[in-house]
């Protein structure tokens, strides 16, 4: 697998994982939605630490900086 996925963008799917979780367990989001949004944050944490999206390869997306 070759990297598609910059700092910026790591960051941004962590901060959101984490908004998730904060909103799961403080009962905002509850039942079927919560279960969805918990899956959710789990793929955005996955892919935030390989350092890879499936959804940008087909696409040819890549927020990674270019090595030169």
């Amino acid at each position: 697998m070759k990297k598609n996925m910059g700092s910026t963008d790591k960051i941004i799917r962590l901060i959101a994982a984490a908004l998730i979780l904060i909103l799961y367990f403080a009962n905002v989001v509850s039942g079927t939605l919560g279960i969805i949004l918990l899956v959710v944050a789990g793929i955005f944490v996955a892919t935030s630490f390989i350092n890879f999206c499936p959804l940008y390869a087909p696409f040819g997306i890549s927020t990674c900086k270019t090595k030169e």
